[in-house]
């Protein structure tokens, strides 16, 4: 019988899609003796995983409920199968990254700033514009807001969250310009070589890309000097994507706006610069935090277990080692 190890915690409605056939192996939050599990379904966003790995034996696959899993890909031994949870942040990390950028557009930071002091004052007054406002609308009317509508939004890293960014953008007419590790078509997808070039043209660019040797500071100085004055960086990704002392100059010059859900470095201690840089909304690493979530993921588990029973391939696979 395969046994399924997951988390003490987990409650056993989320288990109601398992296969029957299976033992579900229920670990306690600190395994202080070895334990038998063939399938480890590994507890969300848990740093000691690696302790608890070390008293797991007989491992063949360790399924992560998370899409970037570079903390995990060190400790995991030859022999072992590793799978990451792509995917199951679909709509909830899509979701943050179109509140994320409408909220921006249209100032409500801002404004929520101004209410929370009772103040009645517009963009205009604020002392917080952009260098390159109000633009055609001087001597017309006062910007207080923007339209999402006719801008162009850069993917990079085009995934499966990379599309449903674009199927929840699509509806509000903007131009979509996508990038990911190499070219492709249908859609039109340009290689990472190509996204100095696409910088520039770019109102909004949205990192959802892994963490890996090859996209740590992806955005430096010199990308970041590349973008649009006024154009939006959103980092749905991780933090050292993006390095952080080139976008904080970025800000404070008044160059760029910025949303981020993730920081370098994380948490991001009291008194850091870009606490208190203009035109930058912080989230603390929520974006997919939702209570739906957690049903997707293990629907997705679930089916996963399903597929290593029957011996079929399983989905997701990071490092492969046929189990």
């Amino acid at each position: 019988m395969v046994r399924v190890g997951v988390d003490e915690t987990v409650a056993a409605e989320l288990l109601a899609d398992f296969p029957r056939e299976v033992e579900i192996v229920r670990l306690p939050r600190t395994v202080v003796s070895p334990a038998e599990v063939d399938f480890w379904i590994l507890p969300y966003a848990r740093r000691d995983a690696a302790t608890t790995f070390q008293q797991l034996r007989g491992v063949k696959v360790v399924q992560a409920l998370m899409a970037g899993v570079d903390w995990i890909v060190p400790w995991i031994p030859p022999g072992v199968t590793l799978c990451d949870g792509r995917g199951i942040h679909d709509i909830s990390a899509s979701e943050w990254v179109m509140a994320a950028v409408m909220a921006t557009m249209k100032r409500l930071p801002l404004y929520r700033d101004l209410q929370a002091k009772q103040e009645w004052r517009g963009w205009a007054k604020s002392g917080e514009s952009l260098d390159q406002e109000p633009g055609a609308a001087r001597g017309q009317y006062r910007v207080l807001a923007e339209d999402l509508a006719g801008k162009t939004v850069l993917i990079v890293g085009y995934g499966s969250i990379g599309a449903a960014i674009e199927a929840r953008m699509t509806p509000f007419g903007v131009t979509m310009v996508r990038v990911a590790r190499s070219a492709r078509e249908q859609p039109k997808v340009s290689a990472i070589g190509e996204l100095h070039s696409l910088l520039p043209a770019a109102d909004v660019v949205v990192l959802i890309v892994p963490l890996t040797d090859a996209t740590k500071g992806l955005m430096g100085a010199r990308e970041i000097a590349l973008m649009k004055p006024g154009a939006l960086l959103v980092n749905a990704a991780r933090g050292p994507v993006v390095v952080t002392d080139a976008l904080v100059e970025a800000l404070q010059a008044g160059r760029i706006r910025a949303a981020l859900d993730v920081t370098d470095p994380e948490p991001l201690p009291a008194g850091h610069p870009l606490w208190t840089a203009p035109n930058c909304l912080i989230t603390p690493h929520i974006g997919g935090s939702t209570p739906e979530f957690i049903y997707r993921a293990f629907r997705f588990a679930a089916e996963q277990v399903r597929r290593f029973v029957a011996g079929q391939p399983l989905e997701n696979v990071v490092t492969d080692t046929g189990y």
